[in-house]
């Protein structure tokens, strides 16, 4: 092996190693499940949520995500499709999406690094691409929620989980 491929294997492998000293810095268990991946656990308001992020040295991208423990039976998909397509306008970075094989919603953010600069990902990136991620499950968790167990139709269930409330309880 050359320098060269060395310092490329370094480099391949620090955007998972930033996000698992960010992980460790909070306190969340997390383990690598291979060279170039990570999953995490952390705890939310609604519910445990695993992280996982994904890197491609190939691609030069980060893939994060983010699940919020929400598992969608097949005859409600076609409301919480059509949910999916209304949270996804109120989002400026990522997406929920439905994995069609599980039934799983997930949070999906990718985010393309320049490793090969030496620009790979910072600590301060990864603490702002997970924070992202929890907020978003945090904050639209309600509403599939609404959907699925409420039997409000997607736009209500919007509504009423996103309602700007004044003062504290």
């Amino acid at each position: 092996m050359t320098e060269e491929d060395s310092s490329e294997e370094r480099e391949d492998g620090a955007p998972i190693e930033v996000l698992e000293a960010y992980f460790d810095a909070r306190g969340w268990s997390c383990e690598r499940a291979g060279d170039g991946e990570i999953v995490a656990s952390a705890p939310g308001s609604w519910a445990q949520y695993e992280l996982r992020g994904v890197w491609r040295p190939d691609d030069q991208v980060l893939q994060f995500l983010a699940f919020p423990d929400i598992k969608v039976a097949a005859d409600k998909r076609l409301p919480i499709y059509e949910t999916l397509g209304l949270v996804n306008e109120q989002l400026w970075l990522g997406h929920f999406e439905l994995w069609s094989g599980s039934g799983l919603i997930v949070f999906r953010y990718s985010a393309l690094l320049d490793a090969g600069e030496g620009e790979g990902l910072t600590f301060e990136q990864a603490e702002a691409i997970a924070e992202a991620a929890l907020e978003e499950c945090e904050r639209f968790f309600p509403v599939f929620q609404f959907v699925l167990w409420g039997g409000k139709s997607p736009q209500d269930a919007i509504t009423a989980a996103l309602i700007e409330t004044a003062g504290e309880a």
